[in-house]
């Protein structure tokens, strides 16, 4: 494919893929360094880390020619880059994140969690592919987008924001957003904290889940209390809480908070095309997730349960002493959960909706604490069809070396919406991960062709998006 960037021919893709596969090395050993730092934003005494990961990136920006800053949001530290060529080119703000999920080395099977190690084709460390490999694959591409070209600024405007407190919620990307608002204006977001298909078929994640986060904590006795001395009369928490817990979804998989499913479309004739379109066998996915089995919400594919039903997930509980058998009523159980929304739910709705939903399931027997704040949660995204996302599409097919791709959603979360509405500018998906990647779980790694032909796909939509009229990207 050929065309024109600023006046000049785009270069064959051969030149982005030698580039690249001369660099695989020198760009594995740059994420391994990186990887060592141990950036856990959820840790007050890795807060230092953060900063020291902030400013590894900040430097390795301005090795590219990226004039990169650093801001502080909250305990951590923001890295914002640019390289503004043209006012009248396409201005494209890639948003990812380089704090990393907490990790317990115990754990960790093939290598310390920020002890990163090659074996297999794959690097292994924490935050190898969520989300600091995707952000290496962002550099890389840049250099060869620069070294394909033989020019010596990008074919498109470009700015970065790779925020430090993404693994908490991204508490302060708000407010951050809102102050420098004039700063990350833009005409297209590029939103790299996302998984691709396969190696082979990267998959263009046309959209993205909403979250709802919730804390639930039922108080019975006022203190523990001996079994022994009270079984059969005292309130137990642990058991109303099993009982709270099983009323939220019935046997077929539906989530029973009432009015949930007013909001949720059916499955357009067009998208279950595309979802019928992916490659998918139940026998590899559960290989790949290392899931033991499928269930769900009956009466719907596997595909439609991850990127287009909501969901709910019980993803702590805790009752008693697990340490040791005390032979006690314990005086307080607790659960987290995780709803999944899809478009067109709200945060604050389904919020009031699972609020109203415990208060008629708890008894008067015990008391309770539902912590639910929509302003922690995301909204759905869908990438609107149109120019951006045609050039996105032919430049992960490039990347790939593929005549066409799949169309797939992301089952996360993420604050996709929030940039939208803060930014006015549609967000595209392009990330690098693989759902066997072992995010926020023991083993993380990144497969190192998925970083070069994701920095290769984003090499070629620089030039893609130069092609496109400023006004067609809205």
């Amino acid at each position: 494919m050929t065309g024109t960037v600023l006046g000049e021919e785009i270069p064959p893709m051969e030149a982005v893929t030698s580039f690249l596969d001369r660099s695989v090395r020198e760009m594995s050993d740059q994420l391994t360094q990186w990887l060592r730092i141990p950036s856990d934003s959820s840790d007050p005494n890795r807060a230092i880390d953060v900063l020291r990961s902030a400013r590894w990136l900040a430097e390795a920006m301005r090795g590219i020619g990226l004039a990169a800053t650093l801001h502080q949001t909250g305990e951590t530290a923001a890295v914002y880059a640019e390289w503004l060529v043209d006012p009248a080119l396409p201005t494209v703000l890639i948003y990812s994140h380089h704090d990393v999920r907490h990790a317990k080395p115990e754990q960790w099977q093939i290598t310390a969690p920020f002890e990163p190690v090659v074996r297999d084709g794959r690097i292994f460390g924490r935050g190898a592919s969520d989300a600091k490999g995707q952000v290496m694959a962002h550099l890389w591409g840049l250099r060869a987008h620069l070294a394909a070209t033989g020019l010596e600024r990008p074919a498109v405007n470009l700015k970065f924001l790779v925020e430090g407190e993404e693994e908490t919620g991204s508490p302060h990307l708000e407010q951050f957003l809102q102050d420098h608002r004039e700063q990350f204006a833009c005409d297209v977001i590029v939103f790299s904290d996302t998984v691709q298909w396969t190696t082979d078929d990267p998959g263009v994640v046309t959209s993205m889940r909403g979250i709802v986060n919730a804390s639930l904590q039922i108080e019975g006795p006022l203190r523990d209390v001996h079994s022994g001395t009270a079984s059969g009369s005292a309130p137990n928490p642990a058991h109303v809480l099993a009982r709270v817990i099983t009323a939220l979804q019935d046997a077929d998989g539906r989530i029973q908070l009432p009015g949930f499913y007013d909001d949720v479309a059916p499955l357009g004739a067009a998208r279950a095309a595309e979802l019928a379109a992916v490659p998918f066998s139940e026998e590899t996915w559960i290989a790949r997730t290392e899931s033991r089995s499928i269930t769900g919400e009956e009466g719907h594919s596997v595909l439609e349960r991850l990127w287009a039903r909501p969901s709910l997930e019980i993803l702590t509980l805790l009752a008693g002493d697990p340490d040791s058998s005390r032979s006690v009523i314990p005086a307080v159980a607790q659960a987290t959960l995780s709803i999944r929304t899809v478009p067109a739910q709200r945060v604050e709705v389904v919020a009031q909706q699972l609020r109203d939903f415990v208060a008629t399931v708890v008894p008067p027997s015990v008391t309770y604490t539902l912590d639910v704040s929509p302003e922690n949660g995301q909204d759905p995204y869908t990438t609107p069809r149109g120019a951006a996302f045609d050039a996105l599409v032919r430049s992960l097919a490039a990347g790939f070396g593929r005549s066409e791709v799949s169309r797939i959603g992301n089952a996360g979360g993420g604050p996709a919406d929030l940039l939208v509405r803060m930014l006015d500018a549609p967000v595209l998906f392009l990330g690098t991960g693989l759902p066997e990647d072992h995010w926020h779980a023991s083993d993380e790694s990144v497969d190192i062709g998925m970083l070069t032909r994701g920095a290769a796909s984003i090499a070629r939509l620089w030039d893609e998006l130069s092609r496109v009229d400023v006004a067609e990207l809205s």
